[in-house]
């Protein structure tokens, strides 16, 4: 059994709701609770769940280059990002393949709140900062959980003294939720809207246990990781190192949005040179399957192969066979008619992605 690195302080409530807590990023999550995964998307998408991703890695970046640094770091244009302001991107090689994702908030005053998953952001932040006036400190004593669906917003408002429903999207502030002191984000990775809560381990307990038990009667409930992928895929959003590794350039993600014109990130000229030369790009397909597809499988076309799956879930509320896929740009087209061969064979159609809410109105509501 891999030894764990990382402790969350919520690590006997996951218990307590049925959790053998696996393995990510050093950390043990909850993977699945005795509670059906399938209640629990039903929670996130009709009332609000309440999931404990604090295996996401914290880091504060300080002092007066720190904005130069995450400007280095990051493929946005941070000089943009004002105090109370994130934004998400893709950190790069100095070969423009992508070695992370992050989120990065300014907290104002030269500081900065980074937040990442298990790739290479911190190594690569560190190299970045590197002779410059800052400190860079992993901040494992602060969790992150993070309470997504339509009920969320009025149900913590009630809780708060800050303005909830006045916060904009990927805008954050320091306020108090159930008296205790906290960082509220109207971020989350559901396709609904949400909102994290950072907040240090002497306080997350409390309020992880005031919204399960003041949100029980509206709906609300704790939810797993395995509920966190069925969401995640309807709504299209990619997980390092699945849908995007150090392989793959962020054109053949769909990261172009992403790519700032204006700032001298790593790996800019190297990604710059890869548009273009996309050899993959990231799809969603509905399988021809009453169940997930295992992962792995082959993706076929006219008897060649095309691309691989990546992501598989079985969508209840759809009542589909989803998956995000890396296939040959040719295949890539909605409406192409792909082969799956592998632990399961079946047929299965390149659909345009998101599945879920394809105009964004929920999360940007």
């Amino acid at each position: 059994m891999t030894e764990l690195l990382r402790t969350s302080a919520l690590s006997d409530r996951h218990r307590a709701l049925g959790s053998d807590l696996g393995d990510w990023n050093g950390m043990g999550v909850a993977w699945e609770y005795s509670s059906d995964p399938c209640d629990e998307h039903d929670a996130v998408r009709t009332a609000a769940g309440l999931f404990d991703v604090s295996g996401l890695k914290k880091v504060w970046v300080r002092g007066p280059d720190a904005l130069a640094v995450l400007d280095h770091v990051v493929t946005r244009n941070m000089k943009v990002i004002y105090p109370g302001k994130s934004a998400y991107g893709p950190n790069l090689t100095e070969e423009g393949t992508i070695c992370d994702d992050s989120i990065m908030f300014n907290m104002g005053g030269d500081e900065w709140l980074l937040v990442h998953g298990s790739g290479h952001c911190l190594e690569r932040t560190k190299e970045s900062g590197a002779g410059k006036n800052v400190d860079i400190e992993f901040d494992d004593d602060l969790h992150d959980i993070s309470l997504q669906g339509p009920k969320s917003v009025e149900f913590l408002n009630a809780h708060t003294p800050l303005d909830l429903p006045s916060l904009k999207y990927f805008h954050q502030e320091r306020t108090e939720l159930f008296g205790h002191p906290c960082i509220v984000s109207r971020t989350g990775y559901s396709g609904e809207r949400g909102y994290e809560i950072f907040a240090t381990a002497e306080h997350v307990g409390d309020i992880w246990d005031q919204i399960v038990g003041n949100g029980a009667s509206e709906g609300i409930a704790p939810c797993s990781f395995t509920c966190l992928d069925k969401i995640r895929v309807e709504a299209a959003l990619l997980f390092y190192p699945y849908d995007m590794t150090e392989e793959t350039s962020p054109w053949e993600v769909g990261l172009n949005w992403a790519m700032s014109k204006d700032t001298d990130y790593r790996g800019r000229e190297a990604a710059l040179a890869l548009k273009g030369k996309e050899k993959i790009m990231v799809a969603g397909i509905v399988a021809d399957h009453d169940d997930a597809l295992a992962g792995g499988e082959k993706l076929m076309l006219d008897g060649r192969e095309v691309g691989v799956v990546n992501s598989p879930v079985y969508s209840h509320r759809m009542q589909k066979s989803l998956a995000l896929v890396h296939v040959a740009p040719e295949a890539s087209a909605p409406g192409t008619k792909l082969r799956v061969e592998g632990d399961i064979s079946c047929g299965a159609t390149v659909e345009a992605t998101p599945f879920h809410d394809p105009q964004k109105t929920r999360t940007h509501a």
